[in-house]
């Protein structure tokens, strides 16, 4: 079995460390794909990390997940609570998945309190900044276990 967990971002989050750092923090994306790769190693795993603006080419990087990856940790930002078409494809792919979110959704507009993709998810980290991040991959680590 493949021991990669491909970690998939949403529109905007490119801006991270810029963008709203009193909701999303002074960390960068980059910062969060160095916490993820060194998160990974500890368990022997390895990550793909890719983040995009444009929905369909995430669509197309969930449909090619299957047989490449053991699971798929999402942040899908705004499309959270927009995207059927993201929720379909995770759900079509049959991989595990874990949605990420930096600030507490909860706590923010009530727009944000729904999400499509949280129903299939396996579970869903929601303002615990970066650190969500390495929780998912450390839960990622404990379904892989031999």
């Amino acid at each position: 079995m493949t021991r990669s967990i491909l970690v998939l971002n949403g529109p905007n989050l490119n801006l991270l460390g810029t963008r709203e750092p009193a909701t999303y923090g002074h960390e960068t994306l980059a910062d969060i794909e160095a916490l993820c790769r060194r998160t990974a190693a500890e368990h022997g795993l390895e990550v793909e990390f890719r983040q995009t603006n444009h929905e369909g080419e995430l669509i197309d990087w969930i449909h090619q997940a299957r047989g490449r990856h053991a699971g798929i940790l999402i942040n899908p930002a705004a499309w959270t609570h927009t995207s059927v078409a993201i929720r379909d494809a995770l759900a079509a792919v049959e991989l595990p998945v874990i949605e990420v979110h930096l600030s507490n959704v909860h706590k923010r507009e009530s727009f944000r309190h729904h999400s499509f993709v949280s129903p299939i998810a396996v579970g869903v980290l929601a303002g615990f900044g970066s650190h969500g991040y390495r929780l998912a991959i450390e839960h990622f680590a404990h379904l892989l276990k031999d």
